[in-house]
C-alpha cells in the first residue's frame, strides 16, 4: 500500500469513529430509558465500554495490535443492540394512566358518527379528578368550525397542539395526539426518541382536555380559529377517526420527531392541501400557530401578533371557574372571529 492510500485509509477510520461515537452515545440512552436504573447502569457500561474502545481502535490503527479484536467485538455488540432494539414493540396491554386507559372507538354511518370512549373528566387538580368516559353522537353535516389550540409547557419553543371541531347543535370535540402513559410515569422528550411511549388520539370534551391545561397544570393556552371549509373540516375529522381506528387495531410508539401531536397535524393539513412545505417550525412546535397563519390556515387580515394576544385564554378560564360561566363561550371572547361560513350543503 503506497502511503496516499495509507494516509486515505486512516482519514476513513478516523472518520469513522464520530459515528461509532454516536451510535454509542444513542445506545446507553435507549438502555436508560427502556431498562430499570439498575440494569440500564450494568448494561451501559459495558455497551460504552465495547463502544469508545472501538472507536479508539479505528482512530489508533495498526498501531494498536488488539484493533481487529476490539472491532469484532463492538460488532458483535452492536448486533446484539440492534436485534434487542428490533425486538421492543409497543403493546396495549400495560397499566395505563387513568386519563388514557381507554382507546377512542369510532363508528361512522353516513353522515352520523358515534363514539365511545369521549373522555370528559372533571378536573380539580392535576392529581384530583373525577374520572367520565362517555358515549357521544355527532352529525358531519352539522360540523361548522375548527380552532387551533396550543398548550405551552415547558417554554416558548415547545407546545402541545390540539383541535377542537364545533358543531351547529352547540357540541364541541377535541382531538388530541398524546403518549400513553403507564400509572404513575411522566412525560420525556428525550424518552419518545427511544421507543418509551406508545401514543394514542384522544377525543374529549373541552372543558376537559383544554381546561386541565389552562385551569388544573397552569400551562399557558392559546386559542387561534382555522381557516378551513366544512368540508375540509369533514376531512379532517374522518382522517382523526381513521387514525384512531388503526391505533386500535394495532399499536404504535410515539416518537418526539417524527409522530408526535405536531406531525399529524401537518400530515392531515397536508391531504388537504398536498404543496404545505416543510418548515423547521414542524419540529420547535411552539411556533406552529405562526407557520399556520403563514400559509393562511388561521384568521385572515388579522396580524399574527393581534391572535396570539388576544388568543391567551388563561385569563378568561381562570375567571370562568370563579363565576361559574361556560368554559367554551368565556376562552373565546374578544377572539377575532371567522368570516361567516357557506351554509352547510343539503
Amino acid at each position: 500500500m503506497n502511503g496516499r492510500s495509507a494516509w486515505r485509509l486512516r482519514l476513513l477510520r478516523r472518520l469513522l469513529a464520530l459515528p461509532v461515537l454516536l451510535l454509542t452515545a444513542w445506545g446507553a440512552l435507549a438502555l436508560w430509558f427502556q431498562l430499570g436504573r439498575g440494569a440500564a447502569l450494568a448494561l451501559g457500561a459495558a455497551w460504552c465500554l465495547a463502544g469508545v474502545a472501538s472507536a479508539l481502535a479505528l482512530w489508533r490503527g495498526r498501531r494498536w495490535r488488539a484493533t481487529p479484536w476490539i472491532l469484532g467485538a463492538g460488532a458483535l455488540a452492536a448486533l446484539a443492540m440492534a436485534s434487542w432494539w428490533h425486538a421492543l414493540q409497543p403493546s396495549h396491554e400495560r397499566q395505563w394512566a387513568d386519563d388514557v386507559a381507554r382507546l377512542l372507538d369510532a363508528r361512522v354511518d353516513g353522515d352520523r358518527i358515534v363514539l365511545h370512549n369521549v373522555r370528559n373528566f372533571d378536573w380539580r387538580s392535576e392529581t384530583d379528578y373525577t374520572a367520565r368516559w362517555e358515549t357521544r353522537e355527532y352529525r358531519l353535516s352539522q360540523l361548522a368550525s375548527a380552532d387551533l389550540v396550543m398548550s405551552y409547557w415547558m417554554g416558548p419553543h415547545i407546545a402541545h397542539t390540539l383541535v377542537s371541531f364545533a358543531f351547529d347543535d352547540g357540541q364541541r370535540l377535541v382531538f388530541s395526539l398524546e403518549i400513553r402513559k403507564e400509572r404513575g410515569e411522566s412525560f420525556s422528550a428525550i424518552g419518545g426518541f427511544f421507543r418509551r411511549f406508545e401514543q394514542v388520539i384522544v377525543a374529549a370534551d373541552e372543558r376537559d382536555i383544554v381546561r386541565t391545561r389552562s385551569n388544573a397544570r397552569g400551562e399557558q393556552v392559546y386559542l387561534y380559529r382555522l381557516n378551513a371549509s366544512r368540508a375540509q373540516l369533514r376531512d379532517v375529522l374522518r382522517d382523526y377517526l381513521r387514525r384512531a381506528d388503526a391505533l386500535r387495531a394495532a399499536p404504535s410508539f410515539y416518537n418526539t420527531l417524527t409522530s408526535n401531536c405536531t406531525t399529524i397535524l401537518f400530515e392531515l393539513a397536508r391531504s388537504i392541501d398536498p404543496g404545505l412545505p416543510l418548515d423547521w417550525r414542524l419540529l420547535a412546535s411552539g411556533h406552529f400557530a405562526e407557520y399556520a397563519w403563514d400559509h393562511g390556515a388561521l384568521t385572515p387580515d388579522v396580524p399574527y401578533a393581534e391572535l396570539r394576544r388576544l388568543g391567551h385564554v388563561n385569563a378568561r378560564a381562570l375567571q370562568a371557574d370563579r363565576d361559574g360561566r361556560d368554559y367554551s363561550t368565556a376562552i373565546r371572547e374578544g377572539i377575532p372571529p371567522m368570516p361567516p361560513a357557506a351554509p352547510p350543503a343539503r
